[in-house]
């Protein structure tokens, strides 16, 4: 199913325009920078998010870090599909989990209330590594939980015990 589901969603990368969105997206998720730059950028101008924004930014550093070691342990080959060459190059023979899911749900996730799901601008991150043909949709689902590993208040409320409220960061 993760290669019929890629196969179909890779297809979608014939369109030129959607090819260009595709390609266009994970450049500014290359090793996080575009997140490392946003973060305090958007803290320094955004006073009531500054904690959400700086915490979306440490979070991200966290996911890509752990996706970046998990590549190294699992050494998941990236996809093949015959008649459909990858959109992208990318710095890493390893797709398991996608590292640019990992980061973006992160940074995006902590401006985002508990159980909003993804933005739609990470959903458009994770889409495009399926488009460009560079991960199979487990690397990416698996990045995007990668993601709310280090988010204690989504643990939290994973966990259904301890759980975070208010931009303080009050304990219950």
């Amino acid at each position: 199913m993760d290669h019929r589901l890629l196969a179909a969603l890779r297809a979608c990368g014939s369109d030129a325009r959607t090819a260009a969105v595709a390609r266009a997206l994970p450049h500014g998720g290359e090793h996080g920078a575009l997140w490392l730059a946003a973060g305090p950028a958007g803290a320094a101008a955004d006073r009531p998010r500054r904690p959400a924004r700086l915490r979306g930014t440490a979070l991200s550093c966290g996911a890509r870090l752990l996706s970046v070691g998990l590549k190294r342990v699992v050494r998941r080959r990236r996809p093949l599909l015959p008649g459909h060459a990858p959109l992208v190059r990318t710095t890493s023979p390893h797709s398991f989990p996608s590292a640019h899911a990992s980061a973006t749900t992160a940074a995006l996730g902590a401006l985002r209330p508990v159980g909003a799901g993804l933005s739609a601008p990470a959903l458009a991150m994770c889409l495009s590594r399926l488009v460009v043909g560079v991960h199979y949709p487990s690397d990416v689902a698996v990045g995007a939980v990668v993601a709310g590993l280090g988010d204690v208040r989504r643990a939290g409320a994973y966990a259904g015990g301890v759980r975070l409220q208010g931009v303080r960061g009050e304990w219950t």
